[in-house]
């Protein structure tokens, strides 16, 4: 790809929006879609072309970037009934960076070869800053040729690594978010325990952080908890999806994976609490409910105080 290629780009949510306007300022020509229109409006300023119409947006495309909530809306949005794939031109890449299961990028590659489209999964890291700052971590799964030819797309996002063949960007994307999720547990887990204890839970962080402990959850996240600031970068309604998928593999490769499993259950709650949209460092508030030391009322306040915030961010 040149830095002059025509790229569609599918999704403009909180961290896809950021990467199309980098893509502009990198001197691709981006056309973007959404299916909230007024989410993709206001990369005009950036540069951006926006269309309302996904298959129009990708009809002359050499490059389709994919940035939607999971798979099933990927399979719906490239192949259902007015599916962007079949008007693709022949030869076109596709490039999937949503979070969707290895099984899904299989699938889905294979749909696209029937269709004469070369095929890429990408999926990220870094949330919605790293997507902001162009610093992204992108796991690639396919086709050397196909990689090299996206390079400098995925250089203009971050830093591309390629995995291995279909789906093992995919896989790569599973382990990452696998130790995400743990991790977040842990210093969960350690900041409630310092609380508990009596110390203050920043001067432990910040002793933490110069040890073997240190980790750039404990860093950025740790900060987080320790605010009490909860605006989503990573929306923990997606954790669960992605650990979910982690546990349907592992279930696949036989493999008891106990961490991943209580990651899962305690995501779940908080989700099912009503803290869906709120940032994944947010688990520490399902530990404090569960030990006592925040009530229902209290949570559903912070809750509340997120929510209307990001109201008032999009007015």
């Amino acid at each position: 790809m040149s830095a002059s290629s025509r790229i569609a780009f599918l999704g403009t949510g909180l961290m896809g929006a950021p990467m199309a306007a980098n893509l502009a300022a990198a001197g691709f020509r981006v056309t973007a879609w959404n299916r909230t229109a007024e989410k993709s409006e206001k990369l005009q300023e950036h540069g951006v072309a926006v269309s309302l119409d996904a298959r129009t947006a990708c009809a002359d495309c050499e490059m389709a970037v994919v940035m939607l909530s999971s798979g099933p809306v990927c399979r719906e949005v490239l192949f259902g009934d007015e599916g962007v794939a079949a008007a693709m031109p022949r030869g076109a890449l596709l490039v999937v960076m949503s979070s969707i299961s290895v099984a899904e990028a299989g699938e889905l590659a294979a749909r696209a070869a029937e269709l004469g489209l070369r095929w890429l999964d990408a999926p990220v890291s870094g949330g919605e800053a790293g997507a902001k700052a162009a610093t992204l971590s992108i796991m690639v799964g396919g086709n050397r040729k196909e990689v090299e030819a996206a390079r400098p797309v995925f250089e203009a996002l971050g830093r591309p690594v390629h995995i291995g063949p279909v789906g093992t960007g995919q896989l790569a994307k599973l382990v990452n978010q696998l130790t995400v999720a743990s991790t977040l547990v842990a210093v969960s887990e350690a900041l409630l325990m310092a609380e508990a204890g009596g110390a203050n839970p920043a001067k432990v962080r910040e002793a933490l952080l110069g040890g073997f402990a240190r980790s750039h959850i404990l860093e950025m996240h740790g900060q987080r908890m320790i605010d009490g600031d909860f605006t989503p970068g990573g929306p923990a309604k997606y954790q669960i999806k992605d650990t979910a998928a982690a546990q349907a593999l592992a279930r696949d490769l036989g493999l008891q994976l106990p961490m991943l499993d209580l990651a899962h259950d305690l995501f779940s709650a908080l989700v099912d609490g009503g803290g869906g949209e709120l940032d994944h460092s947010a688990l520490i508030l399902e530990l404090r409910r569960r030990n006592g030391r925040l009530s229902d009322g209290e949570r559903n306040g912070i809750f509340e105080r997120v929510h209307q915030g990001r109201k008032d961010d999009e007015t």
